[in-house]
Parts: structure tokens; sequence; C-alpha cells
């Protein structure tokens, strides 16, 4: 039986997830402005229209938007999305100019736009360092307990007691990093190298595919080897260990999100698996009727998602004006204001158009395009 976790929970749990990330996002680039004296004119969670807010007595208006889905830290002297001042900037007096965002060195500005992705790490860093310390970390060794019949495991002649070594020339140390790799890779041939009694061995297997569906009707298609683990090993994790752990699982996190987009831009896997707002907001409800653990394991997965998307040297995110400050101590001289601003307007274009595909995406996936060429079938006949 399909279950639903309700619009009520599913708009709840939307709002504890990327309402808190936002604003610690938003957050880091305001204290690292701070920090070198510049001054914040307005701290927006939300686009658009103001819904309310108040000004407190260092002039910076706290404002909700009407239109949830990000936020801004708008800093004295960022007048323009390229962050370039208008000629009314150079008029300002001399202790006014010298609080906005312009007048500082390149790496101070540098390190105000760096902030934002680097708290939503940090946030990330801190649940999975608590997730190790209250779950221990699993550590069950790559090794095939038994093969599956028919599998691309038997195709490829492996046996009962090998050791997975490393996958397509990545070295992998347990079963979970087989299984993460595998997952990513349905339909795919796959380079396995393995241990068979101490003798390295290697072989190329076509890794097959299955379908499953969870408890709230979503499908997912997963690769499949065809092992069976031996029996799982979870070990207990101290306070000094945990930020090892979570830093690995970070990166494993990040890998396969570089490895997602890599198969989505190579055509490996279908452009239809990129999801956006709406997407998030359902499996946020999902996650939240699943328990609380569960929820804060999405709000992880989610701020490293924030983070790692805003590092990109796409224009008009943060590693847009990482990308041109670089250029700028490269070359020891700005980029022409005007080349910045084509490249931003280009990067708003992109944006937008990656949310108008997002968002047909999400609406599919929720099976209002299947309703709506069932229905003018039905007209139509």
């Amino acid at each position: 039986m399909i279950e639903s976790p309700g619009l009520f929970l599913t708009i709840l749990a939307f709002a504890l997830v990327i309402g808190p990330l936002v604003f610690v996002h938003e957050m880091g680039h305001y204290l690292a402005g701070r920090w070198f004296g510049v001054k914040a004119e307005a701290f927006s969670i939300g686009f658009g229209r103001e819904v309310f807010g108040l000004a407190d007595k260092r002039g910076t208006r706290w404002k909700f938007g009407w239109l949830p889905l990000g936020g801004y830290v708008k800093f004295a002297g960022d007048m323009n999305p390229a962050s370039q001042p208008d000629p009314e900037w150079y008029l300002l007096p001399a202790a006014e100019r010298a609080q906005t965002f312009q007048a500082k060195p390149l790496w101070q500005r540098a390190i105000i736009v760096a902030a934002g992705p680097f708290v939503n790490f940090v946030i990330a860093f801190l649940i999975l360092m608590g997730f190790a310390l209250a779950y221990g970390d699993g550590r069950t060794p790559a090794v095939a307990r038994d093969i599956v019949a028919g599998s691309a495991a038997a195709n490829a002649g492996m046996l009962a007691g090998d050791r997975i070594t490393a996958l397509g020339g990545r070295d992998v140390a347990t079963f979970d990093d087989v299984a993460k790799y595998i997952q990513l890779r349905a339909n795919q041939t796959v380079h396995v190298d393995f241990d068979r009694n101490g003798r390295a061995m290697s072989v190329d297997a076509a890794v097959g595919s299955q379908t499953l569906r969870d408890r709230f009707g979503n499908d997912y298609k997963l690769g499949l080897l065809g092992i069976a683990p031996v029996k799982p090993v979870w070990v207990p994790v101290g306070v000094a260990e945990a930020p090892v752990v979570a830093v690995k699982r970070m990166g494993s996190i990040l890998t396969m999100m570089v490895d997602s987009m890599g198969q989505i831009i190579s055509g490996k896997r279908p452009i239809s698996e990129l999801g956006g707002p709406l997407r998030i907001a359902k499996v946020s409800g999902e996650q939240l009727a699943l328990g609380l653990p569960d929820l804060i394991g999405l709000i992880a997965l989610v701020s490293i998602n924030l983070g790692f998307i805003n590092i990109l040297p796409v224009p008009m995110l943060d590693g847009g004006h990482l990308f041109f400050y670089a250029v700028e101590a490269i070359r020891r001289r700005p980029v022409r204001p005007e080349v910045q601003e084509w490249a931003f307007r280009g990067g708003l274009i992109a944006i937008l158009a990656l949310m108008l595909m997002v968002t047909f995406n999400d609406l599919g996936s929720f099976g209002l395009w299947n309703n709506l060429g069932k229905s003018l079938a039905g007209l139509i006949g």
C-alpha cells in the first residue's frame, strides 16, 4: 500500500530543510562581511516582494520574501549581480565607502563570498559527525559471501570469497563503497579488480539493473552486480575519530554527486533524474514521515548539495564570483565590468532554464504529464 505524508507534513518538512539551510548559508556571508567591516543593507530569506521584516540598529533590513526558494545578503557597494558598483559609489564619503563590499581587498571579498558554501559544508560535517558518534561506522569488507546465479558477477566469473579492491579504477575498501559505485551504473560495463586467495585478478562485468519501489510509491532503478556481502560490520566511533569518519562520508557523497552529474551530462542517465524544489519538498515530507533522524540525514545531504552547487564556476552563483576573483588575482586587475555583466546575464538565463527544466521534471515525477495525457486521450477517444 502506497503511503503519503500529506500536504501539511510535506510543507512543514520542506520549511525545516530549506529554511535553516538558506539562513545559515546567507549568515555565513553576513558574518564574514561584518568581520571585515562591510555594512549589510539587507538580509533576505526568499526573493521578491517583502512579506514582512525589520531593521536593526546597524541599518540592516532583515526580511522575508514571498518566494521562499533562496535568499541573499545585499552589502553596501554591491550594486548589481556582478558585484560592480555604479558611478554613485565613487561619490560616497570616504568613511562610508570604506564600509562597502567593493572597497575591500580581493582576498577579503573572496572569503565573504566563499563563507556561504563553507557554512553549508560545516553544517553537513557536524550532522555526519553526530551520526558517526550515535550509530558508529559501517565497515563491512568488500568480500563476496555468495554470488547470485546468472548475475553480472557470476557471468564475469567471480566466486564466493573474492575481495573487490577497485571498481572502474577507483579503490574500494568496504561493501558500502561497492554498493554506491554499482548503484549508479545500471546496464553499464564496469572493470572490476579483485583479490582471490592472494592473487590479483580483474574482469569486465556487465552490470545488471533492478527497480525498487519504496513505501511512498517512488521507483528507483539501481545497478546490480550480484554479490552477497559477508556479515555486516559496524564499529563504534569515538570523539577523536568522528571527524575523520564525517569527512570520509562527505567525500563519498560529493563523489556520488559528481558521478551522477557526469553520467547525466554524458547521457548515461536520463536528464529526468534532475530534481528541483518540488521534488525536494516531496522527499522532505517522506523523510520526516520516516522519522527525525531520516530528516536530519536529508538536511546533511541537501546542505552538501547547496554548498557544492554554489561553488561551481557558474556566473550568478558564489563560484562564479570566485572564478572572476581568481582571474583578477592572476591578471592583477579586474575583469572588465561589461564582460562580467554579460557573463552574469548568461548565468541568470542558464539558471532560469535549469529551474524550468527541473520543475518540469518534478511535475512529471508527480505523474502530472501522464495524467494529462490520459485525460486528453479520453477526450479525443
